[in-house]
């Protein structure tokens, strides 16, 4: 249609002619009452920025030798991480000499990775970058959410079930 007819059909109707394709042969073009579509073109932006997953990253530090004890106490911190949806970088640093031994630092990755599992992807292998070792997990999938803690055993009226065990604070009421 010739662009004088479609403007004069769009005034006509108290409408507006808008070009939704400029680069297309030729442009499109569709009459609607241009503040409307702004408003809903502005509606659906925030709608799509609400549901927008934002992860952050998150950073665990070892040393080469750090004991076993606290490397699985890191581990667990990098499991509740990624089951939270964010990235982990997981850095050795090493101090002074220590550097020319980076063996001790792949080493001490390779073992947090099996410790880890398939709860995350290793997105960026590990790299030397000057005197600290890193790589990058990201969460591997969606995890799913706990909804109720254990041990919370009570009913929908605040009582506590019938048939379950005695708690400790009653059964030293009953046996005094």
């Amino acid at each position: 249609m010739d662009t004088r007819r479609a403007l004069e059909l769009a005034l006509q109707q108290g409408l507006d002619l808008a070009e939704i394709s400029p680069n297309s042969n030729p442009p499109v073009c569709k009459i609607l009452d241009y503040g409307k579509y702004k408003y809903e073109a502005k509606k659906k932006a925030q709608k799509a920025k609400k549901n927008q997953a934002v992860t952050t990253l998150k950073e665990i530090q070892f040393r080469p030798n750090t004991d076993t004890h606290d490397i699985e106490f890191k581990v667990k911190h990098i499991q509740r991480f990624l089951e939270e949806g964010n990235k982990v970088r997981v850095s050795v640093k090493f101090r002074g000499r220590e550097a020319s031994h980076a063996d001790l630092g792949h080493a001490l990755l390779k073992q947090i990775i099996d410790m880890v599992g398939n709860l995350g992807i290793v997105e960026q292998a590990p790299k030397m970058e000057g005197k600290v070792l890193s790589l990058v997990y990201g969460p591997a999938g969606k995890v799913p959410k706990k909804t109720s803690k254990p041990g919370a055993h009570t009913s929908s009226d605040g009582k506590a079930p019938e048939g379950k065990a005695k708690t400790a604070e009653s059964a030293v009421k009953t046996d005094s």
